[in-house]
């Protein structure tokens, strides 16, 4: 039972107050992130086996946050250095809310540039569950190692996970932005796309322009709100848990984490439990908003364990 994510590692600096803009802030708080590390940090303190496969830069930032994976226990045998780039930094600032904007530093960043030809499909084959997102779609080389990457990760049989992250900034145009996000939907299995995702692809709430003929499961956020699960047979709502947030970074992200340590756990039978899942999800989104950054917040098996005792 173990997971592979796919995709981007870089450090976020998080406004020190809320409330104001990147330039505002008299300082920031250094915290790793990205999207598919946070899913697989997040995986491994939730308790099972988790790999990171990307790109950083041959500097100090790069070091630090391959170093921090393995000290988190994720399998960083996929991770490679490059020594023509930076490691990609965004600075991040909080509404009173704990909402984000982000100033993105990647002109361009190591992560974009992992070529098809220095993915290492040996490490993919290891694993049974392959997860990525979009912001690796952005732009080439990495969108042609990320592509490759999930089709030899289709072609060895894993669970296909998708997570089509919105970073609107970071694409040229809204039409890009679309085009470049729909393309993960054709490979996943599991899709989890927040409701403001949906409306952005869809133009409309309705989730059935989402389903491809391989997708099994479509989990969409709502915030504090909770979730809804679609499978193609039924569909369910859960509450999210009201806590005082502090920074919603990485929230998303241990929701497909969480999802995901579910799906694998409970095998062929999840249909029955998918409102537990998406319970369990919602709980462990929640606690990793209220501490900054992503992957410093996100909780323990342990943790969510303990948050649950007291409901």
């Amino acid at each position: 039972m173990s997971v592979l994510c796919f995709g981007e590692l870089l450090i976020d600096f998080v406004a020190l107050e809320s409330g104001v803009t990147v330039g505002e802030a008299s300082g920031f708080v250094k915290a790793a992130g990205g999207a598919p590390a946070n899913v697989a940090v997040a995986v491994a303190r939730l308790g099972l086996p988790a790999a990171f496969m990307g790109k950083v830069g041959e500097d100090p930032f790069g070091h630090y946050l391959v170093d921090l994976l393995n000290a988190n226990h994720v399998d960083t045998s996929g991770c490679l250095f490059d020594p023509t780039a930076r490691t990609a930094l965004a600075f991040v600032s909080l509404t009173a809310e704990g909402d984000r904007s982000f100033m993105f530093y990647r002109h361009p960043s190591a992560d974009m540039l992992l070529r098809p030809d220095e993915i290492n499909t040996e490490v993919i084959r290891r694993y049974q569950v392959f997860h990525f997102g979009s912001i690796s779609l952005i732009s080439e080389p990495s969108r042609s190692a990320t592509l490759h990457a999930v089709q030899a990760a289709q072609a060895a049989g894993l669970r296909i996970s998708y997570d089509p992250n919105l970073r609107l900034a970071l694409w040229p145009d809204e039409a890009a932005a679309r085009a470049g996000m729909l393309i993960g939907l054709d490979y996943a299995h599991v899709l989890k796309i927040s409701a403001e995702e949906v409306e952005f692809l869809l133009g409309t709430g309705d989730v059935s322009g989402l389903w491809r003929p391989q997708m099994q499961l479509i989990m969409v956020t709502h915030g504090p709100d909770g979730a809804t699960f679609y499978t193609r047979s039924a569909s369910g709502h859960v509450p999210g848990f009201r806590v005082n947030a502090v920074d919603t970074t990485g929230a998303g992200d241990a929701f497909v984490a969480a999802t995901l340590t579910k799906l694998l756990e409970l095998g062929a039978g999840y249909e029955a439990h998918l409102a537990e899942i998406t319970r369990y999800a919602c709980m462990v989104g929640a606690l990793t908003t209220l501490a900054k950054g992503g992957i410093p917040a996100l909780p323990t098996r342990e943790q969510v364990e303990a948050f649950a005792a007291t409901l």
